[in-house]
């Protein structure tokens, strides 16, 4: 089985931190699912997207970008690496130690490359700047064994962390409605699925990247906003909260229930990993 293929329930794999699951369900209401998941136990590299465009538009756009992005983090080298050329798209908030580097800029140059794939293929489309297919891409890398995580993050998939009975979102979803309510704005709120970057549509991407140390226990859940978007955010953390009760396959399987019950109209997708190996 491809490591891009969206998994089939009680299929497991092993990751150097622990273990990981993902499920995805076209929903209650769209005719295809455009969401697709990547699980990598060899590069240690789980991600979701969340593909548009419509049947064979979105599901190619996340298709290309997980399978771009796990060819480019294969041959990169974490340890090595040249400085950043003047004007590089980084993210000026994005922190990291100097021993972390190199790894960071491989993030930032396989996110490029999915982009640069999914871009080039809108281009042989027909379409021009800003149209055709694309994809949200939400994901960590763990580059050495017990290592910390490389999060990378364009769009609005989230990546949520349960530690010690707390749950937080590691990324900041990047949408126009996002942006309003930072701003102070309470009424007349823009639609929520308004993206202000993704993959492919436009030439260049600047993805939010960070690193994040792990802990025994920690519990990673992403995921599209299929299951979010409706979902509050104590019933996501009373499910998290049960993992250690429970398989991780039992788990993702109550998420996407959940989300169903309330209301998700999109397709919904779950990706747990648990780092039970320190």
């Amino acid at each position: 089985m491809s490591t891009w293929t969206q998994l089939t329930p009680s299929i497991y794999h092993r990751l150097a931190f622990g273990s990981a699951y993902g499920l995805t369900d076209v929903g209650l209401v769209r005719q295809s699912n455009e969401d697709n998941f990547l699980i990598d136990p060899e590069l240690r590299i789980v991600a979701v997207a969340d593909g548009m465009g419509g049947h064979d538009g979105g599901e190619v756009a996340a298709h290309l970008a997980l399978d771009s992005l796990r060819v480019s983090l294969r041959s990169a080298d974490p340890f090595r690496c040249a400085l950043p050329a003047h004007g590089t798209m980084l993210d000026p908030d994005a922190t990291w130690q100097d021993e972390h580097m190199c790894a960071v800029l491989a993030v930032h140059q396989a996110v490029d490359h999915a982009n640069d794939e999914v871009y080039g293929a809108n281009l042989r489309n027909g379409h021009g700047e800003g149209a055709g297919m694309g994809t949200t891409l939400s994901g960590f890398w763990q580059w050495m064994p017990d290592g910390p995580l490389a999060i990378f993050h364009v769009g609005d998939s989230r990546i949520y962390r349960y530690r010690a009975g707390e749950l937080a979102i590691l990324t900041r979803d990047q949408t126009l409605y996002q942006q309003a309510l930072e701003a102070g704005v309470c009424d007349d709120l823009p639609p929520r699925n308004l993206l202000l970057q993704a993959i492919g549509p436009t030439a260049a991407v600047a993805p939010d990247v960070k690193v994040c140390e792990v802990k025994r226990g920690d519990l990673y859940l992403l995921c599209s906003d299929g299951l979010y978007g409706n979902t509050p955010h104590g019933a996501i953390a009373a499910v998290l909260e049960r993992a250690s009760a429970q398989s991780l396959d039992a788990c993702c399987e109550e998420l996407v229930a959940l989300a169903k019950t309330h209301g998700s109209r999109d397709n919904i997708t779950a990706v747990l990993a648990l780092a039970d190996g320190y």
